[in-house]
């Protein structure tokens, strides 16, 4: 299975659908159930809606991981913003953007296995969050019938 990495510029409202479309169809390919993709939709769609509103403009860019016993969807989403003043107090529930679902930092790292902020004043801030699927014997072994793996 081979899927490349996935880019989407954030300027805007619009740019919340096209993440959320490239997130799906990557977990798809990816493997992952409905369910699952919806969710890593969902987080990717709390955290480009924090660029618009706290900074105006940032990037997504959408990974896959591959390993033996497990694949997974990292996101990186980056912002040239100043910071996060207070990052306690923005990943303390009940603290959503306006106009987000209502989940905010902490719903997006509820809703994905592995959830990581990098943030410092004037220097933008990064959130890297991942989520995994188990890859089973049967799986495996059909990649290792086609020669894939």
């Amino acid at each position: 299975m081979v899927a490349d990495d996935v880019f989407v510029d954030i300027d805007g409202d619009g740019d919340l659908v096209a993440a959320r479309a490239e997130a799906r169809a990557l977990a798809v390919r990816l493997g992952f159930s409905r369910t699952d993709a919806t969710l890593i939709a969902t987080a990717i769609s709390e955290i480009a809606r924090n660029i618009i509103v706290h900074v105006g403009r940032g990037q997504l860019a959408m990974r896959p991981v591959m390993e033996d016993s497990r694949y997974g969807l990292t996101v990186v989403a980056t912002d040239d913003g100043p910071g996060i003043r207070d990052l306690p107090a923005a990943l303390a529930e009940g603290n959503a953007a306006r106009g987000g679902l209502g989940l905010g930092l902490p719903g997006a790292r509820r809703l994905m296995d592995e959830f990581h902020i990098e943030c410092g004043r004037d220097r933008g801030t990064t959130v890297t969050m991942t989520k995994w699927r188990t890859r089973d014997e049967l799986e495996r072994l059909r990649e290792r019938r086609r020669g894939d793996g």
